[in-house]
């Protein structure tokens, strides 16, 4: 940015004048209150918990004829007192974004193209990709001998998207397979 000294004394001076109207009381604090109380206003308030981590901040969703419509940090709560962390904040976006991908979607090799596909088709070529992975490359011992059960050719990688409780059914599941290379999106 290029800033020749006649800007530079025409930003200070107006910066200037900022601050010295907020010393004489004029607040931009009413007018903020007043525009926040218009999204929400006929919106049922609705206490939840945020997904993300074990933390489980609170978060006050407002509902209006059956669509979320906003969401804040609940001011209350005593472990975020009201602040959230990016994940917490991007709720919101995260369940109605026009960006967000409502059916599957699937690109099939060496291919430019990514075709619709509808859940069941999807469902069964995961399962069975998994399968056949899993009867081809499981370790059932190790060099002594010993019963082992190991898929080391599968890698899971969770996200902050599941909450607690999907994140330990999914490893489960995947310990099940013998998977043991496991990671979380949080540590990356």
């Amino acid at each position: 940015m290029n800033c020749t000294r006649r800007g530079f004394l025409k930003l200070a001076g107006a910066g200037a004048a900022c601050i010295s109207l907020a010393q004489l009381g004029f607040s931009l604090k009413e007018a903020r209150a007043f525009a926040a109380s218009l999204k929400i206003e006929g919106a049922k308030e609705v206490i939840t918990v945020c997904p993300f981590c074990s933390v489980s901040c609170h978060i006050i969703a407002y509902v209006k004829n059956g669509k979320l419509i906003s969401t804040e940090g609940d001011p209350d709560y005593p472990i975020n007192e009201g602040s959230l962390c990016a994940k917490g904040a991007a709720l919101l976006t995260m369940s109605t974004s026009h960006h967000r991908l409502l059916k599957p979607k699937y690109r099939a090799p060496f291919s430019d193209k990514w075709e619709e596909k509808d859940w069941g088709w999807t469902l069964e070529q995961i399962a069975r990709r998994v399968k056949d992975t899993r009867d081809k490359e499981i370790i059932l011992e190790n060099n002594k001998g010993q019963r082992v059960n190991r898929l080391e050719s599968m890698f899971l990688l969770g996200t902050s998207h599941a909450d607690n409780e999907e994140c330990a059914l999914v490893h489960q599941a995947m310990r099940g397979l013998g998977v043991v290379h496991m990671d979380h999106q949080a540590r990356i």
